[in-house]
């Protein structure tokens, strides 16, 4: 099945990140133009060389509300939404800081919300039929040790991405997530380097191994396809089976 997003303008948050940065390629693969948003600048030059002619690359604090909704409503065009920013901080209940709570919050539930609603005002009003897709998590549907606040706001991404979809589609705007599990990043790669620690969720995983960010992509760019025209609401696990067992 060939799946093409010719000429169309896909905004992606967190892209710097390795989900984003194969998003990005698997965009452009499909003929679409990306419009990367990150905070690290030094991180958007380099894709900005690696992928000149094909991307657009603004540098914007995502936690700040107004500096997001001034840096969007500045961007010409935007056909297609992917929210792949995020932050997970582990604590263990007893130990769970202020801070955690807020930075993870902020960044994965309300820059995901403020991004989304100031986008399809913008579809709303020019009548454009657009399509969000949530980078999610498995562990909104599954509890994980010393993930209390990240599973939270996973758990809340979730149930946004529920009710944009239904206030969203008399707009024939559509709202769909990937909920993966383990992406193979080199993020977490520091984080599950020890085999002890990766080889315990790897056994809870039917297919046996961690997601690799090129698998996320392709799903998240099926979503954001004419091929899923009738699929809004839904929360799809890219997770080996982890949901299954």
């Amino acid at each position: 099945m060939e799946i093409a997003l010719t000429a169309k303008r896909v905004l992606i948050t967190g892209a710097c990140g390795g989900i984003g940065k194969a998003l990005i390629k698997k965009v452009i693969d499909c003929k679409g133009f990306v419009i990367a948003l990150d905070v690290r600048s030094d991180q958007l030059r380099l894709l900005n060389e690696e992928f000149v002619g094909n991307i657009e690359t603004i540098c914007v604090d995502l936690n700040d509300w107004n500096a997001v909704i001034k840096a969007l409503n500045c961007i010409s065009r935007i056909d297609l939404l992917v929210n792949s920013a995020g932050i997970c901080l582990l604590e263990s209940v007893g130990a769970v800081t202020q801070q955690a709570v807020d930075r993870q919050l902020s960044l994965n539930v309300n820059a995901l919300i403020n991004i989304s609603q100031t986008v399809a005002q913008q579809w709303i009003k020019t009548k454009t039929k657009g399509v969000i897709v949530n980078i999610s998590s498995q562990s909104s549907m599954r509890a994980l040790k010393d993930h209390v606040v990240y599973c939270a706001t996973k758990g809340a991404v979730d149930q946004i991405t529920r009710v944009m979809a239904l206030e969203l589609a008399q707009h024939h705007i559509r709202v769909n997530a990937v909920n993966p599990t383990v992406v193979w990043t080199d993020l977490a790669k520091i984080v599950w380097a020890d085999p002890v620690v990766s080889g315990a969720m790897k056994s809870r995983i039917p297919m046996g191994r961690f997601a690799e960010p090129e698998e996320v992509a392709d799903a998240v760019v099926f979503l954001l396809s004419e091929r899923s025209s009738m699929i809004t609401g839904v929360t799809l696990p890219v997770d080996g089976g982890f949901l299954a067992t």
